[in-house]
């Protein structure tokens, strides 16, 4: 027992390394979202962030991008606690039958335009929840669906890029042309 106590202080533990990030990148994706939202909304992007039901791992994800690396602020696009003041519902997990009403409200009382993005892959297709008894199905079993971003869960560069490509496909009239990523 000493002898494995021992051995577990003095030899390092093995990770793997974490990807190097690239701040450019980042900042110029982050810089061209907020410039395609105040151009298309005439104010910067307003999300609402709803859990229909998920293993919060896409929670995970998407509480990322307000983190000091992410830091989605600085460029002027904000998470709203009320669906009345948001532009974008970021739904994730399949639509659980106790989460099926609360969701149905608070797409009705998003003003227009109003964009609704399917994260991850259970609000997607319902993932591994698929057919459960407790699940109404995926999101857009339920509420129309504009976006779908795939994963398991997807990472915040890839929410970043499926919201730029919403907004890319979005004209001055609010119509949106199916998209995926």
């Amino acid at each position: 027992m000493h002898t494995l106590l021992a051995k577990s202080l003095i030899t390092k533990p093995l990770t793997i390394a974490a990807p190097q990030p690239d701040p450019a990148a980042l900042a110029e994706l982050a810089q061209a979202l907020d410039q395609r939202a105040r151009r298309l909304l005439g104010h910067s992007l307003s999300i609402r962030e709803v859990d229909a039901g998920s293993c919060n791992g896409c929670e995970l994800e998407i509480h990322a991008l307000n983190n000091a690396f992410y830091d989605l602020e600085r460029f002027g696009i904000k998470f709203v606690a009320s669906p009345k003041h948001a532009d974008v519902l970021l739904v994730t997990g399949p639509v659980t039958h106790n989460m099926k009403i609360a969701l149905e409200r608070a797409y009705a009382v998003t003003p227009d335009p109003k964009w609704v993005v399917a994260v991850g892959d259970c609000a997607c297709s319902g993932g591994v929840f698929a057919g459960s008894y407790a699940c109404a199905g995926p999101v857009s079993a339920v509420i129309p669906v504009d976006l779908h971003i795939k994963g398991c869960p997807p990472q915040p560069i890839d929410l970043l890029k499926g919201l730029l490509a919403l907004l890319a496909t979005v004209s001055a009239t609010g119509d949106v042309a199916t998209t995926g990523t």
